[in-house]
């Protein structure tokens, strides 16, 4: 079987060495995992999930009235965090989730990145998009880039053409420097085709899938005076945390993506991957 989340690893390994753009980034600080979506569905090929944000300040959700617009209930006050992924010893900063058997059969056909690409093959599609989910990281380790307009102002929308085309220029570098087609050749197949060149997909994801860490929030263990309560506001106390907010190795494992489902193999580091 072929460890897909493995060998995008290795491949971003290479490109953050060769794109100097992206040579701020230690492979090691960022966890590459699989996520459940159909090829014939809508959605997202991948997306980058930011560690490092700090907790928010505190807050609470209240209910209005819809006649009055009088306040009638709200939620004890709270805080939302990041969870904590601890890989050995290493604290994980970022995730990059990629959507299986989605990612794999994307292509340039009618995308807004075809432009940027005359000429080449699909797969370049699949590529684009590791380099997209890298430049989403920020310098700082702090959050998610923001991106600069040309007048030297930030934008608000991270995925405008000026950011599109600055991944394609770093794929264009990262592919000019000649890497190794060893590295990249695992993105010129379809799903169907890896599916059945090495007898199944499999990559990295959580024990608790198809949930993954993600914020959550946090009662306030000394709850704050609300204006609001003066006039019998109902406080409604809030839900336990039904995920872990730590995650170490034992919540990760490998799993075995298909068509339609997937289910779990084994234990991560139990497994041998092609």
């Amino acid at each position: 079987m072929i460890n897909y989340t493995e060998r995008l690893t290795l491949l971003m390994e290479d490109i953050v060495r060769r794109v100097p753009t992206l040579s701020f980034l230690d492979m090691a600080d960022v966890l590459v995992f699989a996520r459940a979506g159909r090829s014939n569905a809508e959605g997202a090929f991948a997306t980058c999930h930011c560690l490092t944000l700090p907790a928010s300040e505190p807050g609470y959700y209240f209910w209005r009235d819809r006649a009055t617009n009088r306040i009638t209930r709200r939620s004890e006050w709270f805080v939302t965090k990041s969870p904590t992924v601890t890989l050995g010893t290493r604290q994980i900063k970022y995730m990059l989730s990629f959507t299986l058997p989605r990612f794999c059969d994307q292509s340039l056909d009618r995308s807004r990145k075809e432009k940027f690409y005359s000429g080449a093959d699909a797969w370049i599609a699949k590529l684009d998009t590791v380099v997209h989910e890298l430049y989403h990281i920020d310098p700082e380790l702090a959050g998610i880039r923001r991106i600069e307009r040309e007048d030297g102002t930030y934008s608000a929308n991270c995925h405008g053409h000026r950011f599109f085309e600055q991944v394609a220029g770093m794929v264009h570098t990262y592919l000019n420097s000649q890497p190794s087609p060893a590295l990249y050749d695992f993105l010129r197949e379809d799903f169907a085709s890896l599916d059945a060149n090495f007898g199944g997909v499999v990559g990295t994801s959580f024990r608790t899938f198809p949930s993954f860490p993600q914020r959550y929030i946090e009662r306030l263990p000394e709850q704050l005076p609300c204006e609001a309560d003066s006039e019998g506001v109902t406080v409604e106390p809030l839900r336990a945390v039904q995920q872990p907010t730590r995650y170490t190795d034992e919540h990760v494992h490998v799993r075995q993506f298909m068509r339609e489902t997937s289910r779990r193999l084994i234990r991560k580091g139990e497994f041998r991957a092609a």
